[in-house]
């Protein structure tokens, strides 16, 4: 009976991924990774970048300068609330469109095809930005997270050049495991998704549990801080508290992005229509939930305001953790902290490189970085130029005290602008939106139009400073940094890239060119 259900689970499988392969050679792609992930798996990826504990703890700092503990908490419910219709709208997208070029080649697929060419080149690049970003801010809240822990009990002295090194070493080790660990990954996924539900949830719940007394709900709530300049000169008073409030939503929203990462890993997922929707929605609304009861017991569990926001570490939360554990027990919470950071920015890189990996596959990139390694099944160039850009962008961190900040608020308006635009199109041109097993039905478009002025409201905000007086060192280079994306991607469309980018390439016409074997990874080996 046993060989017989294995025999039959297995021959289900069998029909799962041919099931899978057909649907991407409908749309033109080979199976050239190798589609072993489960719809767990999948949100698992996603639940890892957006890693809630990432997100709060490395712009702790900011949100409680930048609009103080009331700011903090409504706004991750506002931001969590909208976010999950962005969410909605890209799930629906994703059904439809399983590839793990993901934005890019859904702003072609929806869009008219005199435009289709345009609009994936602009998503492609606003995409690849935002990928970059993102694993910059996650690598680099790590590595700042180890430069202040090497102050305790010891002689380190941090500074911007050691932090880089730290960095850099850190995306090494990312790169390097995205490289020859590619069949562990799945197991390093389940161990993250641990981290970041139960580890999370024991570092809250021992945080409130410990704590000698907790603050009011009035002080969580309702307390608004602004610190973002000299009394006197700072910019609630030059120009105004909502101001300062918009302006401090950042930590809420770019902690809850990277769920595109389901879209990404669509071609190594099973039942991708219907996993990878899933994946997207379910990181989003679980991170969301166990964001907020991080958020929540680390405001409650303040001692000190002042102490915390002007902390000798330069880092309020490991402040919160030796006020209530003493040095040691900060120490460990600490250290289980940069394991789930370091697990976070991994990930990030495995999404990075994927997108490049499709990108490149359709000539937005060089074809050298359409390859997929022999023996590891994995696209080892992309994986080493993800971590090569990351570091490029974090250089003038060296330079710059806002530099971190900026480098969120790049993340977030690159990855949202590159969801908000496939989501547009989607809305300007309905009837070429084929929907897929996911369909919101009548809820499609007014839960699209929700998505994309709440992505333009966002894009503004986050260019705007948040430092008075601006100077070369308060800078917020977000606008900068966006900027020469635009102007590069416009401008290189219209000097050459409209000559040859016709948009995604088809590897394949119909179905019956994709599969003839039964194993996806001799069927990798054999495209090789």
């Amino acid at each position: 009976m046993s060989i017989r259900r294995r025999s039959s689970v297995q021959e289900d499988d069998r029909q799962v991924l041919h099931h899978d392969e057909d649907k991407l050679a409908e749309m033109g792609y080979k199976q050239e990774l190798n589609r072993s992930w489960s719809m767990m798996h999948n949100f698992g990826v996603s639940f890892s970048i957006i890693s809630v504990v990432t997100g709060i703890t490395t712009l702790f700092s900011f949100g409680l300068t930048v609009g103080g503990p009331g700011v903090m908490t409504v706004g991750w419910i506002i931001v969590t609330f909208m976010t999950t219709f962005v969410g909605l709208s890209m799930a629906e997208i994703v059904s439809a469109i399983p590839t793990s070029g993901g934005p890019y080649f859904w702003a072609a697929t929806l869009a008219p095809t005199s435009q289709a060419p345009f609009w994936s080149w602009m998503t492609g690049w606003f995409n690849l930005l935002g990928q970059v970003a993102v694993t910059t801010g996650i690598t680099f809240g790590c590595a700042n997270l180890i430069s202040t822990l090497g102050t305790i009990n010891g002689n380190y002295e941090p500074s911007a050049g050691k932090t880089l090194g730290i960095y850099a070493a850190l995306l090494v080790s990312h790169g390097v495991v995205n490289t020859f660990g590619v069949n562990i990954l799945r197991y390093l996924n389940n161990t993250s998704i641990i981290l970041h539900s139960l580890g999370v949830s024991a570092i809250a719940i021992a945080v409130l549990a410990k704590a000698p007394h907790h603050q009011s709900a009035k002080f969580v709530f309702t307390k608004f801080n602004d610190a973002t300049g000299d009394p006197g000169s700072t910019w609630g008073e030059r120009a105004s508290p909502a101001y300062v409030a918009v302006c401090g939503i950042l930590l809420s929203q770019y902690t809850i992005t990277g769920f595109d990462a389901s879209a990404h890993l669509s071609e190594e997922t099973k039942k991708a229509e219907w996993s990878a929707p899933i994946g997207v929605l379910m990181s989003i609304v679980v991170s969301g939930v166990f964001g907020f009861f991080y958020l929540l017991a680390l405001l409650f569990s303040i001692q000190d305001f002042d102490r915390t926001v002007n902390s000798d570490y330069g880092q309020p939360v490991l402040q919160i953790f030796v006020d209530i554990f003493g040095v040691d027990g900060a120490i460990v919470l600490m250290t289980l902290i940069i394991i789930c950071v370091w697990h976070c920015g991994l990930f990030s890189m495995t999404s990075n490189s994927r997108m490049m990996f499709g990108f490149s596959r359709d000539r937005g990139l060089p074809r050298i970085f359409h390859r997929v390694d022999k023996r590891f099944k994995s696209p080892i160039n992309t994986i080493w130029l993800a971590a090569f850009l990351a570091f490029l962008l974090a250089i003038p961190s060296v330079g710059s005290s806002v530099a971190f900040a900026a480098a969120t608020s790049i993340a977030t308006i690159g990855l949202y602008v590159s969801y908000g635009l496939p989501i547009l199109i989607g809305l300007i041109y309905p009837n070429l939106f084929q929907k897929g097993p996911f369909n919101l039905g009548m809820a499609s478009r007014p839960i699209a139009l929700i998505s994309v002025v709440w992505i333009g409201f966002i894009s503004i905000v986050f260019c705007l400073p948040t430092a008075n007086p601006v100077t070369s060192q308060t800078l917020n280079y977000t606008a900068v940094a966006v900027g020469i994306i635009l102007f590069f991607a416009l401008g290189s469309w219209l000097v050459w890239a409209r000559k040859w980018f016709t948009g995604p390439i088809r590897q394949v016409e119909g179905h019956a060119v994709v599969l003839g074997q039964d194993d996806p990874v001799e069927i990798a080996e054999t495209k090789m």
